[in-house]
């Protein structure tokens, strides 16, 4: 038993470390003050650029059902939950919801390199137009604005703004876009 539980807590481990690039450990205190956003707040303003230089609000994308999805392309969890991101928004993107029209993605890279970011874009059939990123990878300021110290991780917003859940992957994510259908 006390193997088993060791085992776990090792692959818990790596799967965090993985997620985390070892420069970027430890925040440097005092840096910036992480937010705490929770279900039923509204979802605070995102407006950075595009892999084309052009800015991107989130607020661009109200009155649909928008998936916030804070990623990386160094982030092996990240990369390996984007087929089901993919294929959930292929299959979602055009549905009637009653929390808004459609569903959309909003993409928040915490890269710090614009080609790795936009290879990872293309590799992995990302195929929204809402990618953003300020390439300052764990110092990013939407990462601060949204208290996200561990990726991937995601903000389910309503057509009206309002954070309706976070943290969905995979099913559970599925789930939730299947309970808001008209």
């Amino acid at each position: 038993m006390k193997k088993v539980l060791a085992s776990l807590l090792l692959a818990s481990a790596l799967l965090w470390t993985a997620a985390r690039p070892a420069d970027s450990m430890l925040r440097p205190a005092g840096e910036m003050q992480l937010a705490n956003i929770n279900v039923g707040d509204q979802a605070p303003e995102l407006a950075f650029q595009n892999p084309n230089g052009d800015i991107v609000k989130l607020s661009d994308l109200r009155g649909k059902v928008v998936l916030i999805d804070f990623w990386a392309s160094w982030c092996g969890p990240c990369r390996m939950e984007n087929p089901n991101v993919v294929r959930i928004y292929n299959e979602y993107k055009d549905k009637k919801y009653t929390a808004g029209k459609g569903f959309e993605i909003y993409s928040v890279s915490l890269d710090q390199a614009k080609d790795r970011w936009v290879d990872a874009i293309a590799k992995d059939g990302l195929t929204w137009t809402s990618h953003v990123s300020d390439l300052r990878g764990w110092r990013a300021q939407g990462a601060a604005l949204y208290g996200v110290n561990a990726i991937p991780m995601t903000f389910l917003v309503d057509g009206k703004g309002k954070i309706i859940a976070k943290g969905l992957r995979g099913a559970q994510l599925e789930a939730a876009l299947k309970s808001l259908l008209q």
